[in-house]
């Protein structure tokens, strides 16, 4: 880039969103200036290695997909990448108070007792729906009853849910949280060819596979021998140290040309001129923002998105605590189960090095929109809590020889029915005000490869901004 095209760059927020765009920017020779009101960068992604144990305090593994190959190959960490084993393909669902295998194949699927025959009947007789243009919204679980069975809506898609979202699958949004869907029934009308369809194309680019993906063409799980801590680690590194201001607390966001920051830091009020932001902070953050010199809150509205809570503990053993043979990716668990826990991941088996020799651990997550006060419960209270399904589904005996509790008060951002007024919100004020751009969870998906495309999706928006400055 030549000289006189770099400009002056405001990015808020530290997260993998924020990260992603600095990242993008300095790399296209903008001066960068990454904010971060926390002490440390990555937002959830954190990974902790302690005592021979690596812990992941948020998201525990990657699908290897299209953006995620492109991010590790201009990070350099493609070589460096950790691909789960074979066991990570078998998933489990509890039914009837035990972890039953999710069925992988059409014939395991005619055979499985997780699922009855009215269900089976209804995924042959769902490959015969019609596409169907949709005028108005309606939420997952009822676009799933309307192509199958309650039973499925039960046992498949609320325990998913609870894993993705930590939410409800009768209040998420299908048209905001799985727009893919919502596109799906209008392009193929049945749900099953268009997964069948896309398996097929994923499969013929070369996804999956020889990659270490199922037959299918589904990408790979992986991760690296640190965590997925790695990534923002070299996003981080790559940037200069003085691009980065952790504990900085952006307090008043001034529009015009240029842009006025006004921030704190160590108890000091700084004030900064720059040519665009970047807001990629989460709707908490974006709805407390003070925008323009009047003390404005345009996004107060963001302050009503559902963030419920969730906890994560990690939990080690000695092998022969465990009964259970810890035989795939973990298990997920539907309400209508009644248990205490979202679901258990069984860590060690995914990737090694997540124990110690002659040790396993697992990673047990509660709370969520399902039973949010279990979440605020402090580590140990948690486990007396959750020490029965731990023993009971998984064949736990004794107390953990190591523990670590990760807290997340405000933790997924819910895309529940009538979020287009949030989004709508977003969009005006973003239009309103040339040279400000908003990404982020709060906008354009919850998990990591869609905060790698949302940040992708900032740079590139600012780049083409600046060309016309």
């Amino acid at each position: 880039m030549p000289p006189h095209a770099s400009r002056s760059i405001a990015v808020i927020g530290g997260g993998i969103t924020g990260l992603t765009a600095a990242w993008r920017l300095h790399r296209a020779g903008h001066r960068v200036t990454l904010f971060e009101k926390s002490g440390r960068l990555g937002g959830s992604v954190h990974s902790l290695r302690r005592d021979g144990w690596l812990i992941e305090a948020g998201p525990n593994s990657l699908q290897y997909s299209a953006p995620v190959r492109s991010v590790l190959a201009d990070l350099g960490l493609d070589e460096k990448k950790l691909v789960a084993g074979a066991a990570a393909k078998k998933r489990f669902i509890v039914r009837g108070g035990r972890f039953q295998a999710v069925p992988a194949s059409p014939p395991a699927f005619l055979g499985t007792g997780l699922f009855g025959l009215r269900t089976k009947l209804a995924l042959f007789a769902e490959l015969l729906t019609r596409p169907r243009v949709r005028t108005t919204d309606l939420s997952l679980a009822d676009l799933v009853r309307s192509h199958f069975t309650q039973e499925l809506v039960d046992y498949a898609i609320n325990p998913l849910i609870a894993g993705i979202y930590a939410g409800d699958p009768e209040k998420l949004s299908v048209r905001h949280a799985f727009k893919m869907l919502w596109d799906a029934e209008r392009s193929h009308g049945s749900l099953i060819r268009w997964m069948i369809a896309g398996a097929k194309a994923r499969k013929a680019r070369g996804e999956g596979g020889a990659q270490g993906g199922s037959a299918g063409g589904v990408p790979p799980i992986i991760s690296f021998p640190e965590g997925l801590g790695t990534i923002p680690a070299a996003m981080a590194a790559a940037l200069p140290p003085a691009a980065i201001h952790l504990d900085t607390a952006v307090e008043t966001v001034i529009p015009g040309w240029p842009w006025k920051l006004i921030w704190k830091h160590d108890g000091r009020v700084v004030t900064g001129e720059f040519d665009a932001v970047a807001l990629a902070v989460p709707a908490p953050a974006l709805a407390g923002l003070v925008f323009g010199p009047l003390g404005e809150r345009p996004l107060a509205l963001l302050e009503n998105v559902p963030h419920p809570p969730v906890s994560s503990l990690f939990l080690g053993y000695r092998r022969e605590q465990v009964a259970h043979p810890l035989d795939g990716f973990g298990g997920l668990v539907p309400q209508i189960e009644r248990r205490d826990v979202l679901g258990i991941l069984f860590s060690s088996t995914l990737f090694p090095g997540r124990a110690p020799d002659g040790h396993v651990a697992l990673t047990v997550f509660a709370g969520g929109m399902r039973q949010p006060e279990i979440a605020r419960l402090p580590a140990e209270r948690l486990l007396e809590r959750i020490g029965p399904d731990l023993r009971e589904l998984a064949g736990v005996s004794g107390e953990p020889v190591f523990m670590h509790h990760s807290f997340w008060p405000q933790a997924i951002p819910q895309y529940n029915l009538g979020h287009e007024r949030f989004a709508d919100a977003l969009a005006r004020l973003e239009n309103a005000h040339p040279g400000l751009f908003i990404g982020g969870n709060a906008r354009d998906g919850i998990s990591v490869p869609d905060c790698l495309k949302s940040g992708a999706r900032l740079a590139q928006g600012i780049e083409e901004f600046t060309v016309k400055l």
